[in-house]
């Protein structure tokens, strides 16, 4: 039966628990950085170099929070060629808040309505950037638990990062990624190995409820996330440590212990100051670091100084930057595809990150690898966790499919259609005129969407939300709902096998109601 948990898995601790399957959407449109500095009178590389960003991804007033976390969640079942009444808990992760009371989850709930399935637990995360992880962590933490039924997790991050004219604007974006979680998994989260930073600060909060617009402390910001950086390493060391302790193994840990290093990317530029940040983490943790020779040459200089001094010091960020430059090209730069690309998605910015990475290399690249991961949320809130990546990469392995649904990642962003900043301006200034107004039709055109996209079709004189989703296919005409079936060629099955399974054969066009709810 769906949800049953035979009896002896209820003494058994699920093994390999992790991401099995993941999608990432960003809008079908953006605006070049280089074009922006030009229309913003700032001078040129402010954002291409200084930042680090390249073009950045909007949303029209088609596209919420709802529409977002519709598609990419519609994409994952279809890809995946999963059963909806396989999953017994979805989460979504977000900051963009569009009711002050009714989750973003319960939205999502129309896609389960055909199956029947109303047996979901899980609502939504708050905080920040960290909101997405936050609601992973409370997957996996239910996947081992009591609570479990035997079903996967769905866990959705995603936001509109949008700011007010001004030198805020360009490290805006907008996306999702739905990430699904069990066990058996081809990433598996190292148990026991997260190290947590919390801690009270107007950084960045958004206290106007009537404004998509955030309140932003920019160097405070950059304090607090390098601050939380340099706590949560320091943590996830200590626990490392103990752990091979216990296995008899005594060694230090560094980020020679780390295949891949990824972050929450605000912009490219912050990202590549943290991994440098890290190196001198693990300079200062050194007992006796050799400044003759190796990537600590030439750093004696930089041998006494208090870490919590160095947030702005360009000596220290200079140094560290140029001798951490070859661990940032094997480690980390190639998880910045998609934020160079589409800018800050906030939730689900680092696990674009960790996408990017997938969708970069080959399996056999990638497997027995650790990734190590930072996640921070304005506030504040941060984790640095690890995953390992399986020792399987065979062809049809869970690993080989999981890199195979991301490979197309850079063909997408490619194919996205270029604007101009004037246009991206006055799509920013019509979000901003009609946010929160009921009665209302959206005025974006639905045709600049991709294929299968989900959309606002209005908001009614009561605040309700009404939802539609472009066909599949190019030259068929718009249905609003119309699900065109994906099936995989070979499924998921439930982590129990006890699921039962969508029909191997296409299926006919399925209908879902968008009607108020």
């Amino acid at each position: 039966m769906p949800g049953s948990l035979p009896a002896v898995c209820e003494a058994a601790w699920p093994k390999d628990v992790g991401i099995i399957a993941m999608e990432v959407y960003f809008p079908s449109q953006y605006v070049e950085q280089a074009e922006l500095e030009e229309f913003d009178g700032v001078g040129a590389g402010k954002y291409t170099v200084g930042l680090g960003q390249a073009r950045m991804g909007f949303c029209s007033d088609r596209e919420d929070i709802g529409s977002l976390c519709l598609t990419v969640v519609q994409r994952l079942m279809e890809r995946s060629g999963l059963s909806y009444e396989s999953v017994g808990r979805l989460e979504v992760g977000t900051e963009t808040i569009i009711d002050k009371s009714k989750s973003t989850k319960t939205v999502l709930m129309q896609l389960f309505e055909e199956s029947g399935n109303t047996d979901v637990e899980g609502v939504d995360t708050t905080n920040a950037c960290y909101g997405g992880t936050a609601a992973l962590f409370n997957a996996l933490n239910w996947v081992e638990s009591s609570s479990w039924d035997g079903r996967y997790a769905l866990v959705v991050a995603g936001d509109i990062a949008v700011y007010a004219t001004g030198s805020a604007r360009p490290t805006g974006g907008a996306g999702a990624v739905a990430m699904l979680v069990g066990p058996n998994a081809p990433l598996v989260f190292e148990r026991g190995l997260r190290g947590t930073h919390m801690q009270h600060a107007y950084d960045f909060y958004k206290p106007d409820m009537v404004s998509e617009y955030p309140v932003v402390d920019g160097k405070l910001s950059i304090q607090c996330y390098l601050s939380a950086l340099d706590r949560c390493y320091s943590v996830y060391r200590n626990k490392i440590h103990a752990q091979w302790q216990r296995e008899g193994l005594e060694k230090h840990c560094s980020l020679e212990d780390f295949g891949f290093m990824v972050f929450h990317s605000p912009y490219c530029k912050l990202v590549q100051k943290s991994l440098a940040r890290l190196m001198l983490n693990d300079f200062l943790c050194h007992p006796s670091p050799d400044t003759q020779s190796g990537p600590f040459s030439g750093l004696e200089a930089f041998r006494d100084v208090k870490i919590e001094d160095t947030y702005f010091d360009r000596d220290v960020e200079k140094a560290f930057m140029k001798a951490s430059s070859e661990a940032f090209e094997s480690k980390t730069k190639a998880s910045l595809l998609i934020s160079n690309q589409n800018g800050n998605m906030y939730t689900p910015s680092v696990y674009g990150c960790l996408a990017s990475v997938l969708a970069q290399h080959a399996p056999q690249q990638l497997a027995g690898q650790r990734i190590g991961v930072f996640s921070y949320g304005s506030g504040f809130a941060a984790t640095l966790y690890s995953i390992k990546v399986t020792q399987d990469a065979t062809p049809g392995s869970a690993l080989d499919k999981l890199v195979s649904s991301l490979c197309d990642l850079q063909a997408r962003l490619d194919s996205r259609k270029k604007v101009s900043p004037d246009v991206f301006a006055q799509n920013m200034k019509l979000r901003e005129e009609t946010h929160h107004l009921a009665n209302y039709i959206p005025q974006g055109s639905v045709e600049e969407l991709f294929p299968g996209t989900w959309y606002l079709t209005r908001v009614d004189e009561k605040h309700r939300r009404q939802y539609a989703r472009r066909s599949m296919s190019d030259d068929r005409p718009l249905e609003a709902g119309l699900i065109t079936s994906c099936i995989a060629a070979e499924h998921i099955p439930s982590p129990l096998k006890k699921m039962p399974r969508i029909p191997t054969t296409t299926a006919g066009p399925e209908v879902i109601s968008n009607g108020d709810h």
